[in-house]
């Protein structure tokens, strides 16, 4: 009964500090990221701030971050990715937070030969442990148009979307014994790198540097979060993603996309885990 009445106190708490503070509304790549690595491979397109470039050649990728740190939110952006051949590339849009003992939650975007499709890969860390893989194959071209990439990160769950579509849930279960990200504040990154010795069919498909510079495209920044700031965090208490849940259509949605577009889940990886799935994945 403590324990109970002491996370209903909690969750108080951060819906009193709530009610004081602002959010982050709309973004622009301008006011609310650094591009912090890249030497120049980075650029902003545009005079308001919407689109933006990354870039990697043989020589060097390139990243941007947020200038805020975050304890919970939803954070979104469209995404264009390296067309043609993207083997050995990886784009990246995630919430890490600093340290040894880090959290993160991921979007990884790997790269394929010309004709192949891209793997999305999410993973979940807690405490500098992820091992929470699940991979996807998506049901368009992603190098064509403009796609919407969503997380949203709750006190009770993160849940992944594209386009609107929710791909993964990712529940809390820490009455399982299993951590979830709920203690460290998290900035937003976006990345484009080289992982050719495994991000392609294992490392089998390398980089070919004669298709660089590789580019991919960001447009329509948006984080409605809560900022982290002053040793405290704080938010909109009328933010509708603080308390979300799957209802019966989100549900069904994940499981057409898993069970269309999945192709691993380490939850049902018996080699990995000879001894039975993790507690979560129950």
């Amino acid at each position: 009964m403590v324990s109970f009445c002491g996370r209903r106190f909690a969750f108080l708490i951060i819906f009193l500090f709530a009610a004081q503070h602002e959010r982050v509304y709309a973004g622009s790549f301008h006011r609310d990221v650094q591009i912090h690595w890249g030497d120049g491979r980075g650029k902003i397109l545009d005079n308001v701030g919407s689109l933006l470039s990354l870039s990697l050649d043989k020589f060097s990728g390139s990243g941007f971050q947020s200038h805020q740190e975050f304890l919970y939110g939803k954070v979104e952006v469209q995404m264009k990715l390296v067309p043609g051949n993207s083997a050995g590339t990886v784009t990246t849009f995630y919430l890490k937070s600093p340290g040894t003992t880090w959290d993160e939650i991921d979007f990884e975007f790997l790269g394929n030969i010309s004709g192949h499709p891209y793997t999305l890969h999410t993973n979940v860390y807690t405490k500098g442990t992820g091992d929470k893989e699940q991979q996807f194959h998506l049901w368009f071209d992603p190098t064509v148009h403009f796609h919407t990439y969503c997380i949203i990160w709750n006190p009770q769950r993160v849940i992944f979307t594209i386009d609107g579509i929710p791909i993964r849930e990712f529940k809390n279960s820490e009455s399982l014994g299993v951590p979830f990200p709920k203690h460290q504040p998290m900035r937003l990154y976006a990345s484009l790198w080289e992982a050719e010795h495994w991000a392609t069919r294992g490392g089998l498909e390398k980089t070919d540097w004669s298709k660089a510079p590789f580019t991919a495209f960001y447009r329509n920044y948006n984080v409605d979060a809560c900022v982290w700031a002053n040793g405290k965090s704080s938010c909109s208490a009328h933010s509708s993603w603080f308390t979300q849940v799957l209802d019966f259509k989100g549900k069904n949605r994940v499981k057409w996309a898993q069970r269309k577009y999945m192709v691993y889940n380490y939850c049902t990886d018996k080699k990995r885990f000879p001894q039975g799935a993790p507690p979560e994945c129950s």
